[in-house]
């Protein structure tokens, strides 16, 4: 099967590669360094959409995430279908669902999102959904945060912190966030090219890890001793100073895919064991 992928040098796109090159006749493409009118879709079977512009902590402009995860994904499922490619499989984001709470987020639950990269994943999703017919599969599979080896942004933070400090204030936190491995997540990927069936998907591995169970769990892998404390007031004064951080590390936002791996007769390949050990030391 012949596949054309996007994001080739992102953190999923990359392991994808690394994974699935063997199975699949990969092709790649990137907005930023090859000509979207020169792409061309001679014998490719399914598009990968994996090239987005991601959450960003500083903010971002509503107009480049309308550019960038709207405007260039429509462009690529038109010009796709017009060259007869059968299946588009689009990577979204549970931020479509809205922010952290206690309800466990579903394939079907409404979607509300708050900020302008949940709302334009969304958008994009439902721009696909109108393109879709007979000759011309659109699945959206949508993602908790996805770790593993070499992964950046939050989870990085917290491992490095993990390593430098000792003593930490998390003890006893009981919130439920729902993570995916990478290896989760691109096994998902590759059922659906195989199944090439349309609808939502939810990626997520087989259960929750509140913030000091995740902790514990890369100290163990790091062999470190980490000792976790409760200090009076910590978690009201980080609320009022630094509300993003305290979502992150106080409240919950899981996802329940059962429907998903109903519907795929799909497994997870990896444990969050696994997932974590081989985010601290890689496969081998």
């Amino acid at each position: 099967m012949n596949i054309l992928l996007t994001g080739s040098n992102g953190f999923v796109g990359s392991y994808f590669i690394s994974k699935y090159s063997e199975k699949y006749n990969i092709k790649t493409f990137s907005f930023l360094n090859n000509n979207f009118v020169d792409l061309d879709f001679n014998n490719i079977d399914t598009v990968v959409h994996l090239s987005a512009l991601v959450h960003q902590m500083g903010g971002a402009d509503q107009e480049e995430y309308e550019k960038v995860n709207v405007t260039q994904t429509i462009n690529l499922a038109k010009k796709a279908k017009e060259n007869g490619v059968m299946h588009f499989i689009f990577m979204s984001t549970v931020k479509v669902y809205g922010e952290e709470t206690n309800i466990a987020y579903k394939e079907n639950s409404r979607c509300k999102p708050e900020d302008e990269y949940g709302k334009s994943k969304l958008k994009a999703e439902k721009e696909l959904q109108k393109l879709e017919d007979d000759d011309f599969t659109v699945s959206i599979i949508r993602t908790p945060i996805v770790y593993g080896y070499g992964v950046k942004a939050n989870i990085k933070n917290l491992m490095s912190l993990v390593k430098k400090v000792s003593i930490l204030p998390f003890a006893n936190i009981k919130n439920k966030r729902s993570m995916v491995y990478v290896g989760n997540l691109c096994h998902l990927i590759d059922i659906i090219i195989q199944k090439q069936i349309n609808g939502i998907y939810l990626a997520s591995d087989d259960k929750p890890l509140s913030t000091t169970e995740l902790i514990e769990f890369i100290a163990k892998e790091l062999n470190k001793k980490v000792y976790l404390v409760k200090i009076p007031l910590f978690k009201e004064i980080l609320k009022l100073v630094k509300p993003s951080f305290y979502k992150r590390l106080y409240e919950s936002l899981e996802v329940d895919n059962r429907v998903t791996k109903e519907r795929l007769s799909h497994k997870n390949l990896y444990s969050v064991d696994d997932g974590i050990r081989f985010m601290i030391h890689g496969e081998k």
